[in-house]
């Protein structure tokens, strides 16, 4: 198979997984944005946390809320557990490596908050943990993950959000993660500031 061919059949992977992740988790997509728009209309904040290439999609959302997205708006409060490395080397070196977000929202979580958590590729004991430690917080999770994070679902509350991205391919679940990443930060500023 030529190169050319190799990037269509590329191109065609990410738009299945993109069309069926669209056919099964529109609502949820819908229903997670306004839950983040209500915590912060009660003037409380977001706590986002990812492993591995997931932190980079938590760093991305909490810019795209602090900073801005698509237009100038109001900044809006997000912290990111995963940017710190000092902290997380910290916690790394003097408890479990499987606290390091728990950690950091028994700290920073207070009771109305939101976690907003990214996982791609099998469940992790430090997502798991802070999933744990918001509801410990009661705080509301909504956790952006892959078919085979199982353990997450029997974790979340009735009024916790779970947007599922039904792929194998880790590469093909990182993408449509990113543009869910995108889509609730569309939806967060159209509700709370209106169209551009």
């Amino acid at each position: 198979m030529d190169l050319d061919q190799q990037v269509i059949e590329l191109f065609h992977s990410s738009i299945d997984t993109t069309m069926r992740t669209l056919d099964q988790q529109a609502q949820q997509v819908s229903l997670s944005s306004s839950l983040i728009v209500q915590c912060l209309l009660s003037e409380k904040k977001i706590l986002c946390a990812g492993k591995g290439n997931s932190a980079a999609l938590a760093t991305i959302f909490c810019s795209q809320l602090i900073n801005r997205f698509d237009y100038e708006r109001p900044n809006l409060p997000a912290i990111n557990l995963s940017a710190d490395a000092n902290t997380l080397m910290a916690l790394t070196a003097d408890s479990s490596f499987k606290n390091i977000f728990a950690s950091q929202i028994r700290a920073l979580g207070q009771s109305g908050d939101l976690l907003f958590i990214i996982s791609n590729g099998g469940h992790s004991g430090t997502t798991l943990q802070a999933i744990k430690a918001a509801h410990d917080k009661d705080m509301i999770v909504v956790c952006l993950s892959d078919q085979k994070n199982n353990d997450y679902s029997a974790l979340l509350q009735p009024e916790d959000k779970e947007i599922v991205i039904a792929s194998d391919s880790q590469p093909r679940v990182a993408e449509v993660q990113l543009q869910i990443v995108n889509y609730i930060s569309a939806l967060i500023d159209q509700q709370l500031f209106g169209s551009h």
